[in-house]
């Protein structure tokens, strides 16, 4: 076994390949698994609808390749959370919190990575957090039926920017199906406005984190950073999320149009892999 895996982000490569070419490009740039996106786009939400022979014929195309999926990025409840004061919204919320958890399990998905919002589109309050963490409640419950990890986003948001913050909610549920999925660049522009360590705040969710989202940032801005181009110390962070006990890592990335994408995954597996395979 290895003693770390590194994965990409789906939406690193264009959209428009096929689920094999994306596979095949994943492997090509020397990454170990592909991050599944599950957004609160319409296409990307109708894959909580797949068929059994849409599911198994992508199951097949994985081993066929030599590449899995063994992450979920699920940030649909973006436009419809947990937390969401309209019920017709909350209800929407949690059926895709169920049928995500079932594609997970159906796809060998090991982690889902929940984003970290009560509410996004609407303001929050008490009422919104008490409505998000009942349904967190269930919808832990529901992954450990499946025995499917969810782990939070460290968000762009004051509501859960740091992994401090998320450990507020996971020791609420107390339930080991539900920890920490940090962004190294979200707790990264938190320790900035705060003027505290991004170590210190690492640290806050040892024994409780599944694995770590490697993205650029620079302050006030959260994505599309060029990896090398913003203040995220990545042998800082990789080094805190190591001794923390985390194995699993994925490039977190962005296809902009760049006709040279495949260069983008091969310089990224370049920059992280030396730093990774330094850990002892």
């Amino acid at each position: 076994m290895k003693k770390y895996y590194l994965g990409v982000y789906e939406k690193a490569i264009p959209g428009n390949l096929s689920w094999r070419e994306k596979l095949e490009a994943a492997k090509a740039a020397g990454y170990d698994f592909l991050e599944i996106s599950i957004d609160e786009t319409d296409a990307k939400l109708a894959r909580l609808e797949w068929t059994k022979e849409e599911r198994a014929e992508l199951v097949k195309t994985m081993q066929e390749v030599g590449v899995p999926i063994r992450s979920m990025c699920l940030s649909g409840h973006r436009k419809y959370p947990l937390g969401s004061g309209d019920p017709a919204t909350e209800a929407r919320g949690m059926e895709i919190m169920e049928k995500a958890i079932q594609l997970a399990d159906d796809l060998g998905v090991r982690i889902i990575q929940l984003a970290g919002y009560d509410v996004y589109y609407e303001e929050g309050n008490e009422e919104t957090r008490a409505r998000f963490e009942r349904n967190l409640k269930k919808a832990t419950l529901m992954a450990a039926t499946a025995g499917v990890v969810m782990g939070f986003e460290t968000m762009e948001t004051e509501f859960m920017n740091t992994v401090e913050k998320s450990m507020y909610y996971v020791n609420k549920v107390n339930n080991p199906y539900l920890g920490v999925y940090p962004d190294m660049g979200n707790i990264t522009n938190a320790a900035v406005s705060y003027g505290k360590n991004v170590l210190d705040d690492i640290k806050t969710g040892e024994g409780h984190m599944f694995a770590a989202h490697l993205k650029e940032t620079v302050p006030g801005v959260f994505r599309e950073v060029p990896f090398g181009t913003g203040h995220v110390d990545f042998p800082a962070v990789i080094k805190g999320c190591w001794d923390a006990g985390i194995r699993r890592y994925v490039t977190e990335m962005w296809y902009i149009g760049n006709p040279e994408w495949r260069k983008d995954l091969d310089e990224a597996v370049g920059m992280m892999r030396p730093i990774l395979d330094s850990m002892e």
